[in-house]
């Protein structure tokens, strides 16, 4: 019997519907963090006298805010991603386990 529930869950549109957009929403944020989490190494590795920059002629250094705009676009990034999940993806989620029974 179970095995005929997950066939049937399987093949619902529904199912695939959710798949895809989640699986697209999750390699498409996680493709956004990549390209800043690796732009901003590469400029380290690549650029340090840029984030080595003094930001008002103090001590403090552009490469700073810059670090915790990497750290806080993955937070934004994780929070974007949990609102779809909660919303969304939970709807297409409650829909699907109705038609299963």
């Amino acid at each position: 019997m179970r095995n005929d529930i997950q066939a049937r869950i399987r093949e619902n549109p529904k199912f695939l519907e959710l798949r895809s957009k989640r699986n697209a929403l999750a390699f498409g944020l996680s493709a956004i963090m990549l390209v800043i989490y690796f732009g901003f190494i590469l400029i380290i590795a690549f650029a340090p006298q840029t984030l080595g920059t003094s930001l008002s002629g103090g001590i403090t250094t552009i490469g700073f805010p810059i670090g915790v705009g990497v750290i806080l676009s993955a937070i934004v990034l994780t929070g974007v991603y949990v609102r779809r999940a909660n919303g969304e993806f939970d709807e297409l989620n409650r829909q699907l386990i109705e038609e299963s029974k």
